[in-house]
């Protein structure tokens, strides 16, 4: 018996590094949109996009001097409701070999874990694919 293949609606490959760029921001925007739709959403994350998820950045970000009563939470906080919130609608991979080639290897639990040698699969699994970052 064949097992059935979950279709994601959206793949974003993200490679940007955080806060290098916009890109890392509009990907979770669009995220975000697709989810508010009803939509289904995996993040692939490669290159330096897999420091959005270590979790040794704790809940929130250091405080903002201009509003310092202020909340703002963590990369890997956000990626965390986004994952709770989104009901199995959205996911985020870690990619392996780019995780462990720049020591950022303690992601959390939430994040799945994927060889790159599992992209083009990953790709097969999603009706819409989008590359976000740089080469």
């Amino acid at each position: 018996m064949a097992m059935e293949r979950r279709m994601w609606d959206l793949l974003l490959i993200l490679t940007a590094a955080p806060h290098s760029s916009d890109v890392v921001t509009s990907a979770l925007r669009l995220s975000q949109a697709m989810l508010d739709r009803g939509g289904s959403v995996r993040v692939w994350a490669c290159g330096y996009a897999n420091m959005m998820t270590q979790d040794t950045f704790g809940d929130t970000k250091l405080p903002n001097t201009r509003n310092p009563e202020g909340h703002y939470p963590s990369p890997s906080a956000v990626v965390q409701r986004m994952i709770a919130d989104g009901g199995g609608r959205f996911g985020w991979i870690a990619c392996t070999a780019c995780s462990e080639e720049r020591g950022a290897v303690h992601h959390v639990p939430q994040v799945r874990h994927r060889s790159p040698l599992r992209l083009a699969a990953t790709i097969a699994g999603a009706r819409q694919t989008l590359y976000l970052g740089g080469a």
